[in-house]
């Protein structure tokens, strides 16, 4: 066979395979009424969408401010996503020894999928969990934790890959400090209301907060602009221009 002949025809088998691999992708996608049916399904879509698409979603179906500030940071390189167990921590000296038994019954009671979100009142200097109820969480498979206050023991919690978002790295306690205030009722969260069940997704950009009741429409808006903004990258590449970008896409 010819050279030229060959190329093309090696050319048309990689982009049917391409092509067939497109549709099977497309073919695989949720549909709206799957997604409301199935809280499993609807997780593993919000897995596969960026934090910031999250964000810029919720803005504009909610009209509202859905993310936590610069303050929350991660403890090391993250994403994941799940439901809200909510825990809330009130400011109290004590000599109670069970002050804080509430807030580990809530670990053991949350597992897949759960996101330990923690409201450590005045919290900054106090860590709101450490190494122990971090290797807790682990162990019963929630995906990673939240605390509106700060962490420790993070060689521990690096040692078994557990993600923890935080306001910063203390060495102190709340043992004597504070009492359990209550397990899955609404809390604010750096800023944030959030309620048990709510979706909580993180990555490097930061934590992004979506009520339960409005999760499908903030997803279904994401996915959108996500998809938009990565078809975006290689017209850039190639043209040299966001401005040319920009105007063929109509995002930023």
């Amino acid at each position: 066979m010819p050279k030229k002949f060959w190329w093309i025809g090696n050319a048309f088998l990689v982009l049917t395979a391409v092509g067939l691999t497109a549709m099977k992708q497309e073919m695989s996608v949720p549909t709206e009424e799957e997604l409301r049916k199935n809280p499993e399904v609807l997780l593993d879509a919000y897995r596969h969408v960026e934090a910031a698409s999250v964000s810029d979603a919720a803005e504009q179906v909610l009209h509202e401010k859905r993310y936590m500030s610069h303050k929350m940071q991660a403890i090391f390189p993250t994403k994941f996503v799940g439901t809200a167990l909510t825990v809330q921590l009130i400011k109290q000296e004590n000599n109670d020894p069970n002050a804080l038994q509430g807030m580990l019954q809530a670990i053991d009671s949350g597992g897949k999928d759960n996101v330990y979100v923690m409201q450590v009142e005045d919290g900054a200097d106090i860590a709101g969990m450490g190494g122990l109820m971090g290797t807790a969480m682990w162990s019963r498979g929630f995906t990673g934790a939240v605390i509106d206050g700060g962490v420790r023991d993070l060689p521990q919690l690096k040692k078994i890959g557990f993600p923890v978002y935080a306001t910063g790295a203390v060495p102190s306690t709340s043992v004597g400090h504070y009492r359990f205030g209550g397990m899955n009722i609404p809390v604010t969260c750096d800023g944030v209301k959030v309620n048990a069940g709510d979706i909580i997704t993180a990555d490097q950009d930061g934590v992004v907060v979506i009520p339960k009741d409005k999760a499908v429409e903030v997803l279904i808006r994401a996915q959108k602009l996500d998809a938009t903004e990565h078809a975006m990258y290689p017209y850039i590449e190639k043209l040299h221009s966001i401005v040319a970008a920009v105007k063929e896409f109509g995002r930023i």
